[in-house]
């Protein structure tokens, strides 16, 4: 019988057998290359998978600031209604009375009473060399703004007309577009008349596109604006300049015309030096 062990006499020690050779498996050259690349990608997706949940996280446990600590419900009209009486409301005079009431609408003109006639253009005058701008408008992407006294008269009706009540009122009406255009979805214009001097109509109007704005609607907007709305003769030599960078090359006078096939243009003129 074979013995499981090999006894050399005189020694006394015992030997096992030899275990099968036991050969770590290795990978060839290509199999080599291709296997590191693989682990490559994978190392690769897992940093940036790793990253993504980093910012996501820090995005979550400090998110950005809010562009404003107020915003109106809804949408179109609507929103362009609430905005004005939360703007409106902010805006006051010595006394303490609101400045102006602002009344929100599509663009349109009443030249009677009874007589509503939808804008269907505005055309900016500009020099014979460059011509007019026409730009189409509707009620879907466009919000008329007008800003009346709160008497019987459109004009602010407590007061002396001065340089600074006008900046006020531009610093108003910057707001109202700033509100809209952040918050009232397709809105791309706004056209804010300015109130008249008593007894007589509206002069002028403001016209602005989303567009120009686009700086300022990209921070919060206590960045442009202060939370807290000061009297006209207190406005801040910087919000004077944010004021008039926005709204002075904006300000027309106008007129109304019709096209031949009868729609309403608001033709709009530059203010001249």
């Amino acid at each position: 019988m074979a013995a499981d062990v090999t006894v050399v006499e005189g020694e006394g020690e015992v030997f096992a057998p030899a275990p099968p050779s036991q050969r770590t498996p290795t990978l060839d050259g290509p199999h080599r290359v291709r296997f590191l690349a693989i682990y490559g990608v994978l190392v690769v997706v897992l940093g940036a998978a790793i990253a993504g949940l980093v910012v996501f996280a820090g995005r979550t446990i400090s998110p950005a600031p809010a562009w404003s600590t107020w915003k109106p419900h809804g949408g179109g009209l609507g929103a362009a209604k609430e905005i004005a009486a939360q703007v409106g409301k902010g805006y006051r005079l010595p006394n303490g009375n609101q400045l102006v009431d602002v009344i929100a609408k599509a663009p349109s003109v009443s030249p009677e009473s009874n007589l509503t006639i939808p804008i269907q253009y505005i055309a900016v005058r500009g020099a014979k060399s460059t011509g007019d701008q026409i730009f189409s408008v509707s009620s879907s992407d466009s919000i008329m703004y007008s800003l009346c006294g709160l008497g019987t008269s459109c004009a602010i009706s407590s007061g002396k007309a001065t340089v600074a009540r006008g900046t006020l009122v531009r610093r108003e009406i910057l707001e109202l577009a700033l509100y809209t255009f952040k918050y009232v979805s397709g809105v791309k214009n706004v056209i804010a008349f300015l109130p008249p001097k008593p007894g007589t109509a509206p002069k002028y109007v403001v016209y602005v596109q989303k567009s120009e704005l686009a700086s300022e609607l990209h921070v919060p907007l206590t960045q442009t604006l202060a939370s807290k709305v000061p009297l006209s003769s207190a406005i801040p030599a910087r919000e004077i300049q944010i004021v008039d960078d926005a709204t002075a090359s904006r300000t027309y006078s106008f007129s109304l015309s019709q096209a031949q096939n009868g729609d309403a243009i608001l033709v709009l003129a530059p203010l001249t030096a």
